[in-house]
């Protein structure tokens, strides 16, 4: 019997694509493709505009009712006034898991040197892992690949799972 594969959550949030109706949402598609690389089911797309209480209210529908596991941020993660994607997920959060977001941070260091602006958060909601990735494709690549071989062990422990020490 093969084991059901986590069901994930990808959210764009950007106030000019959501009023344009998500055309060209290249990193929201990165992003998905990279949940599927990681071994997520990426059940739930989604993008909202940069209001803290929509994304809130969006992450604890995903996390209470839609059953993801996983839910993968894009954008809003930056010093622009309207950048508020980690506010509502530490709004949402139960705990922080801080050194993913570092990780993140450390691997983009060798490609920008604006490295040290991202405020990306990781954080745990119940039973789901919630990253707030920066909103270039290309940084999502970049710090993608940092986290990604935790992601799966992550995911394992949240549902219950051994840890294997």
């Amino acid at each position: 019997m093969t084991a059901e594969r986590p069901r994930a959550a990808v959210l764009t949030i950007s106030s000019s694509r959501a009023a344009g109706g998500g055309e060209g949402d290249e990193s929201g598609d990165r992003l998905a493709g990279y949940a599927a690389a990681v071994g997520v089911e990426v059940a739930v797309r989604d993008l909202l505009p940069d209001d803290r209480e929509l994304i809130a209210d969006r992450l604890r529908g995903l996390c209470d009712e839609e059953g993801c596991r996983l839910v993968l941020t894009t954008g809003g993660t930056g010093f622009a006034p309207d950048d508020v994607t980690p506010e509502a997920t530490r709004a949402v959060a139960d705990r922080e898991a801080p050194g993913i977001a570092e990780a993140m941070r450390l691997a983009s260091r060798e490609h920008t040197p604006h490295w040290m602006l991202s405020r990306s958060v990781a954080a745990i909601r119940g039973r789901t892992l919630i990253v707030n990735f920066p909103g270039s494709p290309k940084a999502i690549a970049e710090a993608g690949e940092a986290i990604a071989p935790a992601l799966p062990h992550a995911l394992r422990l949240l549902a219950g799972g051994s840890g294997g020490h």
